[in-house]
């Protein structure tokens, strides 16, 4: 097997495939302790690869044709003696071609023609593989330990935990009040099938206040302002709001300090769940056995309705998002309710 020195990871979105894809940087840098390891990421994701363990380079591409074609030269340039395609996409598997790299490796089922640019292509036994464990078998035939549980490892900076004490304190959750547990509530999603409705959560966040269970504390991105403003006119007690406040570099040191995340299927779904958080999720269109939150701590609701997961942006049921409507608060309430019980006993 090839004592590679230079190597390059490919996965350049979304936020959850990139938390999926942490554990195989961890076994590639187990196999090859000496190397150089960089990854590609887009820009907007660059800050939250700074607190991966492992990684030497963090290259930052903008998300447009003319950005992926400006880092050729630069890549080219770093003789990169090995190229790991994560995406599996025409786009990323052309740049691997374009490093002038002579050994690229990338699942064989990669979409879009993307194979054809591999030197060593992976075969994928089953399509019900969670992505964690889909990633990792090309680490495996890289010739890395792949046993015992995945590693998904962090670094906050410094300053970031100190930077959530006082990003909470300044919201009126004072520091003791932080370190007895709060709840982080996320209620977006990048596919509006995936949303469980703003009143279900404003129904879940009010009665979790109401009992005392701690400060529920919603949060985003910038973008996502629009759905949380409906959730919070919902809502008949007031809730802390950081949408839009914490960049993405920040959230591992957020979602570690939360007692507990109420989440979509979303990015800081898989960030609390790689730091350690327990989450209780909403699945309706996807699949939790693929893209759920990985653990054995963690609670997943679903319906159960024949549709789903449809894997489809699109709801085409006859009910209207039946797959996350049937989904109650109080069954919600129910499994956070049990979550918070078993935190407090360990």
């Amino acid at each position: 097997m090839a004592d590679y020195r230079r190597i390059l990871i490919i996965k350049p979105s979304s936020l959850g495939d990139i938390v999926h894809a942490l554990p195989t940087l961890a076994a590639l840098r187990r196999r090859f302790p000496l190397a150089h390891i960089a990854w590609l990421v887009k820009r907007q994701w660059a800050g939250f690869l700074d607190r991966a363990e492992g990684l030497d380079e963090v290259c930052s591409v903008e998300p447009t044709v003319r950005g992926w074609l400006a880092q050729v030269p630069r890549l080219r340039a770093a003789s990169f003696d090995l190229v790991v395609d994560l995406q599996g996409l025409f786009r990323s598997g052309a740049i691997t071609w374009l490093t002038g790299c002579p050994t690229r490796i990338g699942f064989a089922n990669g979409r879009e023609g993307s194979s054809c640019f591999y030197t060593q292509r992976v075969a994928v036994p089953s399509s019900n593989l969670h992505a964690v464990d889909r990633y990792l078998l090309i680490a495996a035939a890289l010739g890395a330990s792949v046993d015992g549980e995945p590693v998904f490892r962090f670094h906050p900076l410094d300053r970031d935990r100190q930077e959530v004490t006082e990003l909470l304190s300044r919201q009126g959750v004072p520091a003791s009040q932080a370190k007895a547990g709060w709840i982080a509530v996320n209620v977006a999603a990048r596919w509006p099938t995936k949303r469980w409705p703003p009143e279900s959560f404003a129904v879940a966040a009010d009665q979790l206040q109401r009992e005392g269970l701690g400060p529920v504390v919603l949060i985003g991105g910038p973008d996502e302002r629009p759905v949380t403003q409906a959730v919070k006119a919902l809502m008949k007690s007031k809730p802390v709001d950081l949408t839009g406040e914490t960049a993405p570099g920040l959230l591992p040191a957020l979602l570690e300090s939360a007692a507990l995340l109420l989440t979509n299927d979303s990015g800081p779904m898989h960030v609390a769940a790689a730091v350690g958080t327990p989450v209780v999720a909403l699945f309706g269109p996807t699949s939790p056995i693929q893209t759920g939150p990985y653990g054995k701590q963690h609670v997943v609701l679903t319906s159960g309705v024949p549709c789903s997961p449809c894997f489809s942006r699109r709801c085409r049921n006859r009910v209207r998002l039946e797959c996350l409507t049937a989904i109650t608060p109080e069954r919600v309430l129910e499994a956070i309710r049990a979550q918070l019980a078993l935190r407090l006993a360990r």
